[in-house]
């Protein structure tokens, strides 16, 4: 909301206009159970600038003036600042039940991993954002700044020297203390009981939406990347893939039918919208699907189509700088650090063998169903989702 030196958002827009349209904006990620929280800036290459301009030491000092010297009271962080994006949050928190696909993907999150730091969300829950206050938050900040990792990922064409000389005098005034070192994700290998557990709610929507959660199990001990994600794109990551042309295509059970994994938590979830009626026959065939590709009862074909569908993805990673620069935050931060062309090289050599494996090592944990609500004469109500 401002800095020591732009106190507000119209300072900082004139700001942002005198840099030729610079770009800086906040970022939060989630990393499996790690909460990556920064900056993100945006700005032309200095070969786009009039002359002989050159704005990479200027972005670069205007973002750490908002990291390190914000507007303050007194040494806090304002309360009118404060109490309005406290609001602003809560009320975009609250708002994820506007989408009943991606609200019924959160809460069986939320449900299968009740016990551990994964069940909270990338931006938290709404009930702690309306109970954050200034001092607190300050403190918080401060602590933020003196003991957690720094990333800095960069995509543009500056010299390396030239970068490093520019963030070294930037970052000269950065309050650094002992770091924790300790951060990471807790992965489950094994459901939480011995069968799957069972959540049903209730909201007024005409599609009911089922979302199956499994750990990936005994193969995230050394995880074969290029496998699990071969794996999800036959199972339900594309247009393709088993869940399409069969939950959806074939069998008509479900609007949508789709997979995706978390490899840096090791999970799997399956998300599907339904008419309540076909439930069951819907939630059987997604099992069905995966037993016959533990059994390896997919076509060399499928294979094929797979394994190229997974090689295209990460090699367009590069024609986006945000997609880059996430996915080599994503990536350093796991410990894995392997450039996308590389991870598509690797994927191009997955057997039939390696996908089995995945698909026998997974447990299911959670099942949960979004359903409509039933009115008094025992028929769901016709709401629009």
């Amino acid at each position: 909301r401002g800095s020591s030196v732009y106190p507000d958002m119209e300072a900082l827009n004139a700001r942002f206009d005198e840099l030729y349209g610079t770009v800086i904006e906040p970022s939060v990620m989630r990393i499996g159970e790690i909460q990556c929280t920064g900056l993100c800036a945006s700005f032309p290459e200095d070969d786009f600038l009039p002359g002989t301009d050159s704005i990479l030491t200027d972005v670069l000092t205007l973002c750490i003036q908002i990291l390190l010297s914000p507007v303050t009271r007194g040494g806090l962080l304002l309360p009118g600042y404060v109490e309005s994006e406290r609001e602003k949050l809560a009320d975009r928190i609250a708002s994820r039940v506007n989408n009943k696909r991606g609200y019924a993907i959160t809460r069986c999150i939320e449900e299968m991993c009740c016990f551990e730091n994964y069940a909270a969300g990338r931006l938290g829950d709404e009930e702690s954002c309306r109970a954050v206050r200034y001092a607190p938050l300050t403190k918080h900040y401060r602590n933020l700044l003196r003991s957690c990792p720094i990333e800095i990922t960069f995509c543009g064409r500056a010299p390396e020297q030239t970068l490093l000389r520019c963030l070294r005098d930037a970052l000269s005034t950065l309050p650094r203390g002992d770091l924790d070192l300790e951060i990471g994700t807790d992965i489950r290998m094994n459901a939480v009981e011995e069968k799957p557990r069972f959540v049903e709610e209730e909201m007024d929507v005409s599609q009911a939406n089922l979302v199956i959660g499994w750990r990936l199990g005994e193969c995230m001990d050394e995880p074969d990347l290029p496998a699990i994600y071969v794996f999800n794109e036959l199972f339900g990551g594309s247009p393709s893939s088993r869940l399409f042309m069969n939950v959806r295509e074939k069998l008509s059970l479900c609007y949508y039918a789709s997979s995706l994994v978390d490899v840096y938590k090791g999970l799997l979830l399956v998300s599907s919208g339904i008419q309540i009626e076909n439930f069951e026959k819907a939630r059987d065939e997604i099992f069905h699907q995966l037993e016959l590709l533990k059994a390896g009862d997919f076509t060399e074909d499928e294979l094929q189509t797979a394994r190229a569908g997974v090689v295209s993805s990460f090699r367009s990673v590069s024609d986006s700088q945000g997609a880059l620069g996430g996915y080599w935050l994503s990536h350093t931060v796991s410990g894995d650090e392997i450039a996308p062309d590389e991870m598509a090289a690797l994927v191009a050599e997955v057997g039939a063998e390696r996908v089995k494996a995945v698909a026998a090592s997974v447990c299911c944990d959670m099942i949960y169903l979004l359903k409509g609500k039933e009115s008094s004469d025992g028929n769901e109500t016709d709401d629009e989702a």
